[in-house]
């Protein structure tokens, strides 16, 4: 009878007005806990941890151009997605042509370096990485002289030591890194490795097909492209990873077979026709055009080492006239190749160089670009219309050149007829592009506000390699805030419930002493 009155006193005693205060306590408590929580977990944002920034030093054989890339710092299937922000030309020529003078370089790159500084937050310049990648020009400098080479680079790596953000090294990169970067800036670009969704995600596009890569630079020329059979070809095709994807593409890359080196070639075959004399006619330059060059100026190379004659005098000068001539032209082009070394084989083009035969389309950029666009043709286009634009533009005069050029620069007017022509044979004779197979080729040299160039490729090779980012979380209370009110909301909601159960026992404590004196009470 005693315990049975514990439920019905607890109850008369959690009316009261302390228990219920307490009881009020308590439950707001619990409801504040429970709100916060799910306010902090649901509430909570997702920050990106920001941008990171890379600069790129595209050292050609004629000219240096600087771009500054950035990407999200999370980055995507541990490849950053990377756009292009910033782009400059550095005054001057390339900087193999710094041989005798390797300190001279530094003023040239002061100019687009500052304009740099300005482009990237002051805050991440010591973090961000600097690399410089040098191509074919050095790469025969290194060949002709290891010693002038090894003191350009190592004034470059003093000048960038100099500069505030982090320099990596330079380097002289390998033809065939040169053709497959170039491969992946046009297949990025393009949107072949990733592709945003409905929901605005990065995904990989269903099916694509990769484009091929045709690039001319001043000393050497790349074609690169996935064949037909990657197993059949697997030993001349280089694996690329990108986006949690592999590639196994086919590239090469043809050293003194860029626009200026193979010119310097045609210039040197035409002097020893004429043998030796100081006045040589030259069907690729236009009509009434003259120009004195000196000798080491096109026999000073070491693509033209072998067409050296004994009596060679690098200040000798030789007078070079134009005579405007289309099909002499040609013919004189055709003998920079060496189309005998593959003995009628299918696969070898010419050189002795196996190349597997072209497939889908493909994208021709720099030195391709710029000579068809002085042809008045870009994109795409049939050979019958190349043919005859080339034809055309190879018969004008000096004088009428300068007319039809909207940016007319003599030492580019002058040969854009041989660029031409070299530029026939190499597709048609050396990569095998017929009349089918032509009009796939697009002839561009950007996509969006980014060029193609394999200084993009190299950024985004480079970027599997620099660690990512992890996401940063913005919670609406700051942490400790937040836990500091758990505390105190649960510590609250314990001595409420304390409390209760206290006065629960108190008062069936009393009405137990009540019970007990109510039965020895005497009547």
């Amino acid at each position: 009878t005693v315990f049975k009155c514990f439920p019905f006193c607890c109850f008369r005693m959690l009316t009261r007005t302390p228990s219920v205060v307490a009881q009020v306590f308590l439950l707001l408590s619990i409801v504040l806990v429970i709100a916060i929580a799910v306010i902090q977990i649901n509430q909570q944002q997702i920050l990106s941890p920001g941008l990171k920034y890379g600069i790129v030093f595209d050292a050609g054989s004629s000219r240096t151009t600087v771009y500054v890339y950035e990407w999200p710092a999370e980055k995507e299937n541990d490849t950053g997605v990377v756009s292009q922000t910033f782009k400059c030309n550095v005054k001057g020529p390339g900087i193999s042509s710094y041989e005798s003078n390797p300190g001279a370089l530094a003023k040239p790159f002061d100019d687009c370096l500052n304009k740099v500084k300005e482009r990237i937050p002051g805050h991440l310049h010591k973090t961000t990485s600097v690399y410089l990648g040098a191509t074919a020009g050095m790469r025969l400098l290194r060949l002709q002289n290891e010693t002038a080479a090894n003191e350009v680079l190592a004034s470059i790596q003093n000048y960038f030591r100099a500069q505030p953000f982090e320099f990596r090294g330079a380097q002289i990169i390998t033809g065939p890194e040169e053709g497959v970067y170039g491969w992946i800036t046009a297949n990025y670009l393009m949107g072949n490795f990733l592709e945003r969704n409905l929901w605005r995600a990065w995904v990989h596009p269903y099916r694509k097909e990769t484009v091929g890569a045709l690039d001319l630079g001043g000393a050497s020329t790349q074609i690169s492209f996935i064949p037909e059979d990657s197993q059949e070809n697997f030993n001349s095709t280089l694996q690329v990873k990108l986006y949690g994807y592999n590639y196994n593409v086919y590239t090469h890359s043809f050293q003194c077979y860029g626009r200026d080196e193979a010119e310097k070639r045609l210039l040197a075959l035409l002097f020893q026709k004429s043998n030796a004399s100081s006045n040589v006619d030259n069907p690729c330059y236009p009509q009434n055009y003259n120009t004195t060059l000196t000798m080491k100026y096109f026999s000073g190379s070491l693509c033209t080492q072998s067409q050296r004659p004994t009596n060679y005098y690098p200040n000798q000068l030789v007078n070079f006239r134009g005579t405007g001539d289309p099909g002499l032209c040609q013919e004189m082009v055709s003998l920079l190749f060496n189309f005998t070394a593959c003995r009628g084989r299918e696969d070898c083009p010419f050189n002795g160089i196996h190349q597997p035969k072209v497939k889908g389309n493909f994208v021709a950029f720099s030195g391709f670009y710029y000579t068809v666009n002085a042809l008045n043709l870009s994109g795409h286009f049939s050979i019958a219309d190349f043919n005859s634009s080339m034809w055309f533009f190879c018969s004008q005069s000096w004088a009428q050149l300068q007319f039809m050029l909207p940016n007319f620069e003599e030492l580019y007017a002058r040969s854009y007829c041989f660029s031409a022509n070299f530029i026939y044979y190499l597709l048609v004779h050396g990569y095998n592009f017929d009349a089918e197979t032509w009009p796939q080729i697009h002839f561009q040299k950007e996509v969006g506000n980014s060029s193609i160039a394999w200084s993009l490729g190299y950024m985004l090779s480079l970027t599997n390699m620099i660690p990512a980012e992890g996401k940063l979380i913005q919670l609406p209370l700051k942490p400790s805030l937040f836990a500091g009110l758990l505390v105190f909301l649960i510590a609250t909601a314990l001595l409420c419930l304390l409390f209760l159960i206290y006065l629960c026992i108190v008062s069936r404590n009393q009405k137990n002493i009540s019970r007990i004196e109510h039965v020895f009470i005497p009547e």
